[in-house]
């Protein structure tokens, strides 16, 4: 099942348009730096190494990702093995995995949520086994990967609290007794420090961006949003499984030693949903309620009004109605809903940077010496940086999110192309500002009646870019 799933992934992978974090960290990694605003360094420094070994190749980029996808499916199927399941338990877990649409979502291009599933699942694959065997040795094995996960987001703190608390008060609470666990934690702690340090130093940015997201959130439906959308994430199979496995590590006598896991579930779902935090950062807990309801399935027939759902059928029909997030195809799917939501959804971005090229080249000469361009979305800077040097555009800055810290447009700049909505802060400071055009994509959500991207151009800015650059900073 892995080697389908990877192989997939490998033939498919140019076929999907540039989405705009994979521009952002090619962008980030080219300003390599210990921490950023909005993430830790792994994926931006993946993405730098990856264009540095073949440069422009989407497929090198998605490299990380194609080969995660099939691993973390791997170590979903070694849970269920861990939990006593035999290879149906086994195959079922693998299969969900497969077939979620948060995981389809997510294994065409390069994310910081892949690299954070595939450490979850195998941190808690470490955790039952160590639970299972205690062998000590597992601790400096889990401090390893929660390592590498906090280099690629901080969500994992988040995990090991919620452990401990449910250790706390379901035990097995001797696990605290263990030098090795200390250990393993402190291997986590000192390959997080730099990055610690780099938050501290510049104001903890990473406190803002939580509050930054939990607006996001707020505005897509919030709270009343948070399970429906998770359970959307999990499709039809996985959404049964993942109810019916947190089911049983809470209540199955056999799985008792376990318990404290299903307290961990519950308890960082509580928290993200009260915190209005995005509902697939649970995701990394999937595969470990998947094995449990695979074992459950293997063990005992379920009941009949639901014994249709782990079956192949089920699980082929459920791949059809995902089929645009498996394969790249340039087509509408269910009534277009699948261009907002699967993994085609992005922009046209070169066509984006032709536009703005236009617009660049159709100033005067003065103002083309002292002109730069500026974006208000990270995404769309990345793209401008990928694409517009070899259309003749001037250097791209933004102040979005960590683009902010990647530069200051110079002193001497007066004339400003400005890609979104002008903000307040740059159109009072100008003499001049106008409107220009309006792209709009016509593959894009925008070209079925949404608002286009409009390209200004400002001229005679009067403060200085020190004064008015931190002034245009925004998450």
């Amino acid at each position: 099942m892995a080697a389908v799933i990877g192989s997939i992934l490998l033939i498919t992978s140019v076929g999907y348009r540039y989405s705009g974090d994979e521009l952002y960290f090619l962008a980030a990694g080219r300003h390599l730096d210990w921490g950023y605003v909005d993430q830790p360094p792994l994926v931006p420094l993946l993405a730098h190494l990856m264009d540095s070994v073949l440069p422009g190749s989407r497929l090198a980029l998605r490299l990380p990702v194609t080969v995660l996808v099939p691993l973390t499916a791997v170590l979903a199927a070694r849970l269920a093995g861990e939990l006593g399941g035999g290879r149906r338990a086994q195959v079922l877990t693998c299969v969900t995995f497969a077939i979620s649409p948060t995981i389809l979502m997510g294994s065409h291009r390069l994310s910081t949520t892949i690299v954070d599933v595939c450490c979850w699942t195998a941190a808690t694959w470490l955790l039952v086994r160590w639970v299972r065997v205690r062998d000590d040795r597992l601790w400096l094995a889990i401090g390893a990967v929660t390592a590498i996960a906090l280099q690629a987001k901080y969500l994992v703190v988040f995990l090991w609290v919620a452990v401990g608390v449910a250790l706390v008060a379901a035990g097995p609470r001797e696990v605290f007794r263990r030098p090795l666990l200390w250990a393993g934690a402190a291997i986590a702690a000192v390959v997080a420090a730099p990055g610690v340090v780099w938050q501290a130093a510049h104001g903890w940015p990473q406190v803002d961006m939580g509050s930054a997201i939990a607006a996001e959130v707020e505005a897509a439906g919030g709270r009343a949003a948070f399970l429906p959308i998770l359970l959307l994430g999990t499709g039809l199979v996985g959404g049964v499984l993942l109810c019916g496995g947190l089911w049983r590590l809470l209540r199955a006598p056999e799985l008792r030693p376990y318990r404290f896991l299903g307290w961990t579930v519950v308890l960082l779902a509580v928290f993200f949903l009260v915190s209005d935090s995005r509902p697939y950062y649970l995701t990394g807990l999937f595969p470990l309620c998947w094995a449990a309801a695979a074992v459950g399935i293997e063990r005992r027939r379920p009941a009949r009004w639901w014994r249709w759902v782990p079956t192949w059928p089920t699980c082929l029909v459920t791949v059809v109605i995902l089929v645009r997030g498996v394969l790249p195809l340039d087509v509408e799917w269910l009534w277009g809903a699948d261009r907002t939501v699967l993994a085609l959804r992005d922009f046209d971005w070169p066509a984006l940077t032709d536009a703005v090229a236009d617009t660049y080249r159709g100033l005067d000469p003065a103002e083309r010496s002292d002109a730069v361009v500026v974006a208000d979305d990270y995404g769309r800077a990345g793209a401008l940086d990928r694409f517009g040097p070899e259309r003749g555009l001037p250097p791209v800055y933004s102040g979005s999110r960590g683009y902010w810290y990647f530069g200051t447009p110079p002193e001497r700049i007066d004339t400003v192309v400005y890609v979104g909505p002008l903000p307040e802060a740059l159109r009072r400071e100008c003499e001049n500002t106008r409107l220009v055009r309006e792209f709009v994509d016509p593959l894009g959500p925008t070209a079925r009646g949404g608002h286009g991207v409009p390209i200004w151009v400002c001229t005679g800015i009067r403060p200085p870019w020190a004064e008015l650059w931190p002034r245009l900073r925004h998450l």
